[in-house]
């Protein structure tokens, strides 16, 4: 009896055992396998043991830095903490395993001690005293401190790898992250960088919408890293960035030189696409209408509202029927497809020039070819002047900041970024002065052929060439009045060549796409 009573009054003088979790965390694989993990459980067990606490769990996070909020352990332990809240003591191997931020630092503290739990480091002598939280304050400034360190160090890295041309970030579309020994930064991906060529290329054309090129190459296995079709957002940057012509522009660094890396697209692709978006160049190529059954749709308009006519099937008694007819309230057109085509066919058939005639549109023609080209020698002479000017002037700007330091880094930066930019749109302005190679009489001698024969030819021809011709025989469309088509009096732009060439513009027919029906 005597015993028992001892052994109670000796239970009741042992300390009571208080709860604790450990969390311990590397931010890298490679301190995951240098069993960094195992060294911190170790000493946070020892230092629970010293100090009589009993460990109810243990988190482990591997390889995640402290800077991200949503750490998967670090947010069972919160959820745990939440449980058992006032009873347990937050443990780790030091301050800059719990968070280098030391706003984050602060933060999770703040949390743990709205709800009673204690912070406590198995290698720091930090508490709940004055002189404890003072040195809690001071190792999380120093946390700070050296996350700022490794952050300026990344970031200077970072910066010497792009001035050396290395691409430093994750691979765009198109191309892959090479290894160091290959001696670039960025190669070609097989699969996708072929189709990211394509989609420059097509749309360089100004016949096909971003739309119809974003679809057409992803039917033909264009996809993200992921395996999905590659987004309109994506798509879109994808055509503005000047990775594809083998440039690196981090604005944030203040970079834009030549990467180390093969360019897929030429220069001259680049900036006839950035043309179009930018809707300097004008797009040729006719709109595409769903239905291949109505070819004259949206281009004979209405005499009487002005509009373009629209056309649908209509249900007879016993089948569909195709017409034509006006939009809205107006009903001043409403003809069948076969009369309205038919009357279109009629009027090309007029266009029969004779021989006499053709022989002086030739002349004329080639005259006014050769004009152009003297006109585009005597622009790009006069653009590359410009563009010696402006290079001369960014040579001096590095000479006066680089050696002779008589300018300060922000009028350095203001008129070279000035500087930069008028150098790029001189480039664009030589490209648009550019005349592209074309066989002009070759085009001549072809609309010979198709001019005596331009009924049948759009009788037979396909719907994207039916919209060509339309385009090339009748450029400002024609107009239905309900019974006969009028204002087909402007024809053919060849004709423009009756007259004298004035003003800098002299057009020429452009009958790219359309082929001659042999069949």
């Amino acid at each position: 009896m005597s015993t028992k009573l001892r052994d109670e009054a000796d239970r009741s003088k042992l300390p009571e055992m208080i709860g604790a979790v450990i969390y311990v965390r590397v931010s890298t694989k490679e301190q995951t396998e240098n069993l960094s993990l195992p060294t911190q459980l170790k000493a946070c067990e020892e230092y629970c043991q010293r100090q009589n606490f009993h460990v109810l769990a243990r988190f482990r996070e591997e390889g995640e830095s402290a800077k991200t909020a949503d750490r998967t352990e670090l947010q069972k332990l919160l959820q745990f903490c939440r449980t058992n809240k006032g009873g347990v003591q937050f443990v780790v191997f030091n301050l800059t395993r719990f968070a280098r931020d030391k706003y984050d630092h602060f933060a999770l503290r703040a949390h743990l001690k709205s709800l009673g739990i204690s912070l406590r480091s198995a290698t720091e002598p930090i508490d709940d005293t004055s002189t404890g939280k003072l040195m809690e304050g001071v190792l999380a400034a120093f946390a700070q401190f050296d996350n700022d360190v490794r952050s300026d160090r990344t970031r200077g890295g970072m910066r010497a790898a792009l001035e050396l041309g290395r691409w430093t970030f994750l691979a765009p579309l198109g191309y892959l992250n090479a290894h160091r020994s290959t001696g670039r930064s960025l190669v070609p991906d097989p699969e996708r960088a072929p189709l990211v060529r394509r989609a420059f290329q097509d749309f360089a054309t100004g016949r096909f919408t971003k739309d119809e090129i974003r679809k057409s190459v992803i039917a033909l296995g264009l996809k993200t890293r992921r395996g999905k079709p590659v987004p309109s957002q994506t798509f879109d940057a994808m055509l503005r960035n000047r990775v594809y012509i083998g440039q690196i522009d981090v604005p944030d660094f203040g970079i834009s030189r030549r990467g180390d890396f093969e360019p897929l697209i030429t220069e001259r692709i680049f900036l006839r696409v950035q043309g179009i978006l930018d809707g300097r160049y004008e797009v040729t190529a006719p709109k595409h209408r769903n239905d291949p059954g109505f070819p004259l749709r949206g281009y004979v308009s209405c005499k009487t509202c002005g509009k373009p006519l629209t056309a649908s099937w209509s249900k007879g008694r016993s089948d569909y029927y195709a017409y034509y007819h006006c939009r809205g309230r107006c009903r001043a057109v409403n003809i069948s497809k076969a009369n309205l085509e038919e009357l279109f066919v009629d009027e090309l058939a007029r266009l029969q020039p004779t021989a006499g005639f053709m022989r002086l549109v030739k002349d004329r023609v080639l005259h006014a070819w050769r004009e152009m080209k003297t006109d585009a020698a005597k622009r790009i002479a006069e653009i590359e002047r410009r563009q010696k000017a402006t290079r001369e002037k960014l040579d001096r700007l590095d000479q006066a900041f680089l050696f002779e330091r008589t300018i300060d880094i922000d009028t350095y930066d203001r008129h070279r970024d000035k500087l930069r930019e008028e150098l790029t749109l001189v480039q664009m302005d030589r490209h648009s002065s550019e005349l592209e190679e074309m066989d002009v009489e070759g085009i001549l001698a072809f609309a010979e052929r198709v001019l005596p024969s331009a009924s049948n030819l759009w009788v037979q021809s396909s719907l994207a060439q039916k919209q060509r011709l339309q385009q090339v025989f009748f450029p400002d469309g024609v107009r239905f009045d309900g019974k006969r088509l009028v204002g087909t009096g402007l024809t053919l732009p060849v004709f423009n060549y009756l007259s004298p060439v004035s003003g800098p513009k002299k057009d020429l027919v452009d009958l790219t796409g359309i082929e001659p029906v042999t069949s």
